[in-house]
C-alpha cells in the first residue's frame, strides 16, 4: 500500500549504516578496522556535524565503493528498503556518476564510463517484487571541472529512459566564485529540455538568486523563508516547490532546533509555495522517510492538514511521475489504494 514520493535522495547517502558495514567487513576489511564494534561505526557514520562541509566528507566514504560492479548490490538493498519499511510508490534517487567512476582513469575516460553507471542504476532499480517508480537526477559538483559537468548535463540529455533532471551540489557555499559558469550550465541544460533543481538556500552562505530563474524545485531552500522571505512571492508564481529534509539541518549545524523548521513550513504555506518533505541522505541520517513526518507532526511544526499537502506537493512536482490521474490525498489512497500508483520501472 505505497504512500510516498521521495524528491531528494541522494544514492550515497541512501546506504544504511548496517549495510555499508557488512559490504565494508567483506570488501574492504582496512576502512573499517578502526572501530571495534558496529556500534562504534554507526555512531561515527550517524553523529551530527559541525558544518555542511564536514558532513558531505562522509559522502566520499560511500562514493568510491559505490562502483560500477557494486552498485547493483547498493541499489537493490535501498529499493528493498524504501518498498517495505517506507511504503514508497516514487523515488528520485540523484548522484554524481563521475564520482562512482574509478580514480585511476583520465577525465575522458572517466566520462566515457559515466553513461554505464547510469544504466547501471537504472537497471539495478526496475526489481518487479519492489515495484517503486523510479528516475535519477544527475549531479554536477562543485568540486568538478566545468568539462566534467557539462559531460553530467549532456548525459543527462541523452538517456531520458533513466534521468529525469539535472541538479548542483557539493555545498551551495563554494558556488560564488563560478556562479557565471552553473548559470551557464544551468540554460544549457533548459535549451536541452532537460527539467532542473539545486541545492540552493541550504545555508545562509548559499544564496544565489542568479540560479532561481533556472530552477524548477529548489533543493532545500529553508534559507528563503528564514532570510529571504521577499522572494517566497516569486517562488510561488514560478510553482518552484522547495525540497525540505527536516533532519540534514540538524545534522550539519544548520539548524540548533527542529522548532526552528516552523517558520519555513508557515511562511511558505501562508505565500502558497508547496513544500516537498524529503529524507536527503537517509542511510547518514538513519532515518526514514515516514519518520520525518512523524517528527514534523510531534514537534508541532505541522497538523495533518498540512501533511496532507506536503505529501500531495512531492507527487505534484515529481519530475518523472506519469499517472493518469493526480490522487487528491494522499488519505484517499489508504482507504481504497489505486492501481496506477504503483510502477513496474522507469517511466
Amino acid at each position: 500500500m505505497a504512500l510516498y514520493a521521495e524528491l531528494h535522495r541522494h544514492l550515497g547517502g541512501s546506504v544504511v549504516p548496517r549495510v555499508l558495514w557488512r559490504y565494508l567487513h567483506r570488501h574492504h576489511p582496512d576502512q573499517v578496522s578502526q572501530f571495534q564494534t558496529y556500534d562504534d561505526f554507526e555512531t561515527f557514520f550517524t553523529r551530527p556535524r559541525n558544518t555542511l562541509d564536514e558532513y558531505l566528507e562522509l559522502h566520499t566514504l560511500v562514493e568510491h565503493v559505490q562502483t560500477l560492479e557494486a552498485l547493483p548490490y547498493f541499489v537493490y538493498r535501498l529499493m528493498r528498503g524504501a518498498y517495505v519499511f517506507e511504503n514508497l510508490a516514487y523515488l528520485e534517487l540523484r548522484y554524481t556518476p563521475y564520482l562512482r567512476t574509478p580514480n585511476h582513469l583520465s577525465q575522458t575516460e572517466r566520462i566515457d564510463q559515466m553513461g554505464a553507471i547510469v544504466e547501471a542504476v537504472g537497471q539495478s532499480s526496475q526489481i518487479g517484487e519492489y515495484p517503486i517508480v523510479t528516475s535519477q537526477i544527475l549531479c554536477m559538483h562543485s568540486r568538478l571541472p566545468y568539462e566534467v559537468n557539462r559531460a553530467i548535463v549532456d548525459l543527462a540529455a541523452q538517456m531520458p529512459q533513466y534521468v529525469c533532471a539535472i541538479d548542483l551540489a557539493g555545498g551551495d557555499a563554494h558556488y560564488a566564485e563560478r556562479l557565471d559558469e552553473y548559470v551557464e550550465l544551468y540554460r544549457y541544460g533548459r535549451s536541452l529540455g532537460l527539467k532542473t533543481t539545486g541545492h540552493l538556500y541550504e545555508t545562509p552562505q548559499g544564496c544565489y538568486p542568479e540560479l532561481l530563474p533556472y530552477l524548477m524545485r529548489i533543493g532545500h531552500g529553508i534559507q528563503i523563508p528564514l532570510l529571504h522571505p521577499e522572494l517566497l512571492r516569486q517562488v510561488a508564481a514560478n510553482q518552484q516547490c522547495l525540497e525540505v529534509c527536516p533532519t540534514t539541518y540538524l545534522k550539519t549545524g544548520t539548524l540548533e532546533d527542529i522548532e526552528q523548521l516552523k517558520v519555513v513550513f508557515d511562511r511558505c504555506f501562508d505565500a502558497g509555495v508547496d513544500i516537498a518533505i524529503c529524507t536527503d541522505n537517509a542511510g547518514l541520517h538513519n532515518k526514514r522517510l515516514p519518520f520525518e513526518y512523524e517528527s514534523l507532526l510531534t514537534h508541532d511544526i505541522i497538523g495533518f492538514e498540512e501533511l496532507q499537502h506536503c505529501q500531495d506537493a512531492a507527487f505534484n512536482h515529481a519530475f518523472a511521475w506519469t499517472h493518469q490521474q493526480q490522487p487528491s490525498s494522499i488519505l484517499s489512497n489508504v482507504l481504497r489504494p489505486e492501481p496506477n500508483l504503483v510502477g513496474s520501472g522507469n517511466s
